[in-house]
């Protein structure tokens, strides 16, 4: 008798990234103008030239210590989540990277270990868990993010969150 197979491990491809990204290298200067359609497509190509054409929605970015580090701009997590990356885990955030980019509904996650989400690798969000589901069956856990900020992410971001409340109140 042949073992019954999972079905296939709905989430996405692991990209790993080291310690200290700086948003210049999420949204490069020279490309500021185009939009966030430009600065997606030259995003973090610098460290890695394949990551922005090759990124598919619903792919993990998990970095070192310290992601998001440099200026405060906003389009570093814009680019990130016109890619369509489900999340990015790191053991660190910087912090106006951090609220920037859960104000634009992109779900950044702590985890003080990442050593078992390799590059390439397949991972699926469980964002309610705070954790990534591995194909083995095993989850990575992260730290949870607090309730009013996931209400934030569910809702796609701040401004459709207070957009929504404010249509409520009418």
């Amino acid at each position: 008798m042949s073992p019954v197979l999972a079905p296939p491990l709905p989430g996405g491809r692991i990209w790993r990234f080291g310690d200290n990204v700086d948003t210049d290298q999420m949204a490069p200067g020279i490309h500021m103008k185009g939009g966030v359609q430009e600065i997606a497509r030259h995003c973090l190509a610098g460290l890695r030239p394949e990551f922005p054409a090759k990124a598919r929605p619903g792919d993990l970015l998990v970095a070192g210590r310290n992601f998001g580090v440099g200026s405060s701009r906003e389009q570093a997590p814009q680019a990130l989540r016109e890619l369509g990356l489900a999340a990015v885990i790191a053991p660190s955030f910087a912090g106006l990277f951090y609220r920037n980019a859960i104000n634009l509904g992109l779900p950044v996650l702590t985890c003080p270990d990442t050593t078992r989400l390799v590059d390439g690798g397949l991972a699926r969000l469980e964002l309610e868990r705070a954790c990534l589901l591995l194909p083995d069956g095993s989850r990575v856990a992260c730290e949870p993010i607090p309730d009013f900020l996931r209400t934030l992410l569910r809702a796609g971001g701040l401004v459709p969150h207070l957009k929504a409340r404010l249509a409520a109140q009418r």
